[in-house]
């Protein structure tokens, strides 16, 4: 009896692991198999490793199979497991002939579909890491690729990017925050936890898209409309290492995609469109312009009139939010883009400039004057004749601006030789405008740097033509000695009023109501 126990022994333990090495395997196999299979990632024949958990929302991801979302609902630890013990029986890419590789490939893209629960970092730590040496394998393959991917790949490689990147962003929460450029220009970014992964799984799309290995003709079934439209609201995602490769892979994309060009650039619009009048918060405004001005330089010339409707409808009311200085720099560059490729729109561009300067805001006053400045060195003069008089009556309020740095910037414009080349060739019109606000500033302005800036414009209007100088000088004092009778009026008008108020003389009895003197301008 005991001989016959002890026989068992061993059988009893062969059976044992036999079958757990048929568990395994029927786990990879599972998890491995592409085609038609749209079932949930973990289903196996054997065992009860097919067990769905509802807790995994926040580890879990949507993942995209033949077309059609489906919901990777297994547990975190169950997840990792299934990647462990799926990896150890998988071999290196390297170490496979050529003829095995791509289904090896297909096998590893479908194990990267597993996320993992980052906001913990304690959790998982092995099954991350074995995920993280995978996806560093993938990459390097689509690197080294020398055949085209065929069509099984592209669907698997899109899926694998869907599952690991599309996700709903949770934006910091903004009631204590200051809605002005500079102040959210100085906060710390939010760091995504899970970065280790997304970057590895964002390089490996960016060398998918660029490898000349991929054939845009097969790819763009893959790489459609709702893929590219998932893609650009991650762009509002707070880590800007993550808006850094979005904004490399939408230009690569945009390159190699022709007939995704009028889309990407009509859902582009519609972001901005969002932010200029509804939202005006947005994190990834600056790339979104930082592609577009790559896409204006290589607009061909005559420019179609969509990219003029473009200009005026998206690029200049961009101006309007508060949190100009986040993207002014990108947005000035896409402007100027646009007058060096068609001067004619120089006029529409400073007419749009003017219709949103800012009145109270004396950091984007100068930001305003910096581009103004770009815009008008491309400006021929037929254009500049036609906005120049709205033009420096704004830069005549900005002369005289108590704020020191938009005075200052506002005389800068004369250091600029072309700028200064414009102005005198249209002296006659343009220094009875400017010259009160220089005047005044000459007298009385409090900084220093303001008043010698202001004399040496002075001095080049005199120097230029004494008589148009000296015209404007006795208007000036002219409009000076109507200053005193004018206040006297107001006073007497006033103090009629005040006696009206209180009844001490007839209602019937009219008061003189005096207009306003201004100072004419010169008809030289």
């Amino acid at each position: 009896m005991i001989k016959q126990i002890l026989k068992k022994l061993p059988r009893k333990s062969s059976k044992t692991g036999d079958n757990r090495e048929h568990g395994r395997n029927s786990v990879t196999h599972s998890i491995a198999s592409t085609g038609s299979r749209s079932s949930d990632l973990g289903k196996s024949k054997s065992g009860n490793l097919n067990t769905v958990s509802p807790q995994m929302n926040d580890s879990a991801s949507d993942a995209v199979q033949d077309g059609n979302k489906i919901q990777l609902g297994m547990n975190s630890k169950l997840n990792g497991n299934l990647v462990l013990s799926s990896y150890d029986t998988l071999p290196a890419l390297k170490d496979v002939p050529s003829a095995e590789k791509q289904n090896l490939f297909i096998k590893k893209l479908n194990l990267c579909c597993v996320v993992f629960d980052f906001t913990d970092p304690t959790k998982n730590l092995k099954e991350k890491e074995i995920k993280r040496q995978m996806l560093l394998e993938l990459v390097d393959y689509v690197t080294s690729a020398n055949g085209k991917f065929n069509e099984t790949v592209m669907q698997e490689a899109v899926k694998m990017v869907s599952s690991n990147l599309f996700r709903t962003l949770i934006p910091q929460p903004r009631e204590n925050k200051i809605v002005d450029g500079v102040d959210l220009e100085e906060e710390e970014p939010a760091m995504d936890p899970a970065w280790p992964h997304l970057q590895l799984v964002y390089e490996f799309l960016l060398r998918f898209v660029a490898s000349p290995e991929t054939d845009a003709k097969l790819a763009k079934r893959y790489i459609d409309q709702s893929f590219i439209l998932k893609l650009l609201d991650l762009f509002d995602s707070e880590d800007p290492r993550e808006r850094e490769y979005l904004k490399t892979i939408l230009h690569r994309i945009y390159g190699k995609f022709m007939v995704h060009r009028p889309f990407i650039r009509k859902a582009i619009n519609n972001i901005f469109y969002r932010f200029i009048f509804e939202t005006e918060r947005h994190n990834g405004i600056a790339e979104f312009l930082e592609i577009l001005g790559s896409i204006i330089n290589g607009f061909a010339l005559p420019l179609k009139e969509e990219h003029k409707v473009f200009l005026v409808r998206v690029l200049i009311p961009l101006h309007k939010p508060k949190s100009l200085a986040m993207y002014h720099q990108q947005l000035s560059y896409c402007i100027t883009q646009f007058v060096e490729k068609d001067c004619k729109l120089a006029d529409a561009v400073i007419r749009g400039l003017l219709k949103y300067w800012p009145v109270t805001n004396s950091s984007k006053e100068v930001m305003f004057l910096n581009e103004l400045e770009e815009v008008l060195e491309a400006t021929q003069l037929p254009e500049f004749q036609r906005c120049m008089v709205p033009l420096f009556q704004q830069i005549a309020r900005c002369l005289n601006s108590l704020h020191f740095q938009v005075a200052e910037r506002a005389l800068f414009l004369w250091n600029n030789d072309h700028i200064e080349n414009l102005i005198i060739q249209n002296r006659k019109v343009i220094l009875p405008i400017i010259f009160p606000a220089l005047e005044k500033n000459a007298r009385n302005h409090w900084n220093q740097a303001v008043h010698s800036l202001t004399l040496n414009v002075r001095k080049i209007f005199f120097d230029l033509d004494p008589e148009l100088f000296k015209e404007c000088l006795a208007k000036f004092r002219e409009y000076e000695s109507k200053e005193g009778e004018i206040e006297a009026r107001r006073e007497a008008t006033w103090k009629r009023l005040e006696e009206l108020a209180e009844g001490n003389v007839p209602s019937n009895k009219l008061v003189p109501v005096p207009q306003k003197v201004q100072p004419s301008p010169s008809s030289g």
